[in-house]
């Protein structure tokens, strides 16, 4: 380029915010935000600039469930609500919804039907196999059954048999694909490198042509807020990010970071700084009512390269281990679970595999601790897998283990066909039938997807809680506060408060009102 030449400009670069559904799960095992919560801030995130927001996930709506005892398809109608023409996303396997049983095609058009119908107009596929064809046909699915943007992800990692020419051979065919609007480059582990972003993105932008081409990192390894600015340099048209708590750690680089390092390169955007201040605020809000921890800006660090943990699998694991007084042997899982991806002819980490992944070194670390081999226990997914039930890993099983799971007396009683096979018509009558009613599409999906005693949970509760960030502001100084306050928490079934004297019991006796039952000593 010549001093006469003119400058080449570009568009403002744009934003998906991850922290509702990638942050909440990295960071806080997924069960941190309940709808009350995400629905406050609704507005301010639908003012900040948005692309869109990666709202849900299947694991996401589960835990909110599980947890919080909240109506899946109310909090995505009530973030709706809150968020107006925002875009609000779903990412999904396109294989499975809330349930680790294969999905057939009749529960997986459902579930998108659902989603769709109650305000998610966004959905990011991403293939845990990186089966270009099986993305393209889920693509068509999702646009079919009222999707306005569906978004394909190649998704990274590292092994001895993925490739560069076969993360640009996928984008090529999203490209070509019409029901595809836009193409991601998804980065689970935090496994980027600069080296690698500054051949391969430039690779990717070649042939997403016509098309937005986004990038999804994870701070794994401490690169990611570095190799955000150089693709951006290169072309990359939108960056995934979090705001505040949920942001950082093992989760997506902070956009507050990410606007002054690009502003300093010269890069445009249009973040209305103000707004972000605003959700900034509420989330540590939230977090501080919560006692939730904030993402920590992470050390530079290899060993994710061996382990290739990704970032939401390590929230959830801390989480199920404190669960179970076992974070000791967390160490022992993860460097297990780098040796069992091996075995199992390296799978990307991503879900449901990073899951499958991550049972089976426990199991094997548990089995080594009680004297036994590895590969002892062997969970019903790991079986499935092997069997192929998931389709074909890029890498070949190591026989010793196909050996083992195909001599086992469950490899022979777990059927390859998808639950729920049949017609939607024949499935709601079976169901109506059990539950001596007609069932509207809603109830009928959890009726195939969730356990029985959860659902029961969740239809028993009644509305989720409207949250108030402004109710968990200043000194409580009266007994009739305090019970308004703790009714913004999440679901609680009774608590018991003492100070000094005087003790505070309450028991809620319905979804949303308490009980109360004082003393003084």
């Amino acid at each position: 380029m010549t001093t006469t030449d003119p400058v080449p400009v570009r568009k403002p670069i744009r934003f998906v915010d991850t922290s509702l559904r990638d942050g909440n799960q990295s960071l806080w095992g997924a069960t941190g935000l309940t709808t009350g919560m995400v629905e406050a801030l609704g507005p301010d995130l639908a003012d900040v600039g948005f692309e869109a927001i990666d709202f849900t996930s299947s694991t996401n709506l589960l835990m909110g469930a599980k947890t919080h005892r909240e109506d899946p398809w109310e909090r995505i109608s009530r973030m709706h609500a809150a968020t107006g023409d925002l875009r609000l996303s779903a990412i999904t396997t396109g294989m499975r919804f809330m349930s680790w049983e294969r999905a057939s095609e009749t529960v997986m058009r459902l579930a998108l039907r659902l989603m769709a119908r109650h305000g998610l107009s966004r959905i990011q596929i991403a293939d845990p196999m990186n089966d270009s064809d099986a993305v393209t046909t889920v693509a068509r699915w999702a646009k079919e059954e009222g999707f306005a943007q569906v978004v394909a992800a190649t998704t990274f990692t590292e092994s001895p048999v993925h490739t560069d020419a076969s993360y640009v051979q996928a984008a090529r065919q999203f490209t070509a694909d019409a029901h595809i609007d836009a193409v991601y480059l998804k980065d689970p582990g935090g496994l980027l490198t600069r080296d690698r972003v500054a051949s391969l993105v430039p690779a990717l932008r070649e042939v997403v042509t016509g098309k937005p081409l986004e990038l999804h990192g994870h701070c794994t390894t401490g690169e990611a807020p570095q190799n955000y600015v150089l693709a951006a340099e290169l072309g990359v048209d939108a960056l995934h990010t979090g705001i505040g708590f949920l942001s950082n750690g093992t989760a997506q680089p902070g956009l507050v970071s990410v606007l002054d390092n690009l502003e300093a390169a010269g890069i445009p955007h249009d973040v209305d700084r103000d707004a972000l201040s605003r959700v900034t605020a509420i989330i540590e809000r939230i977090a501080s009512s919560q006692g939730l921890p904030a993402g920590e800006v992470m050390p530079y660090d290899l060993a994710p390269h061996i382990h290739q943990v990704p970032g939401g699998m390590m929230g959830t694991l801390k989480r199920q281990l404190q669960e179970l007084k076992m974070e000791s042997v967390l160490p022992a899982v993860i460097a297990e679970s780098g040796r069992v991806r091996a075995d199992l002819g390296y799978p990307i980490m991503v879900t449901p595999f990073s899951q499958f992944v991550g049972s089976q070194a426990l199991m094997n670390v548990l089995s080594v601790q009680g004297g036994q081999e590895r590969y002892s226990r062997i969970p019903d997914e790991v079986v499935r897998f092997v069997l192929g039930h998931f389709g074909t890993p890029a890498g070949e099983i190591d026989p010793a283990v196909r050996e083992k799971v195909e001599s086992l007396s469950r490899a022979k009683e777990l059927h390859f066909e998808p639950a729920h096979s049949g017609t939607l018509e024949e499935i709601r009558d079976e169901q109506s039938r059990k539950a001596g009613r007609d069932l509207a599409d809603e109830e009928l999906l959890l009726r195939l997807v969730m356990a029985p005693n959860v659902l029961e949970s969740v239809r028993s509760a009644g509305p989720a809680p409207t949250w108030s960030s402004a109710a968990t502001a200043g000194r409580v100084d009266s007994l009739e506060g305090f019970i308004r306050a703790v009714n913004t928490l999440p679901r609680w079934k009774s608590l018991h408060v003492r100070r000094g004297s005087q003790e505070v019991r309450l028991r809620r006796t319905s979804p949303t009102t308490p009980t109360r039952h004082e003393s003084g000593r």
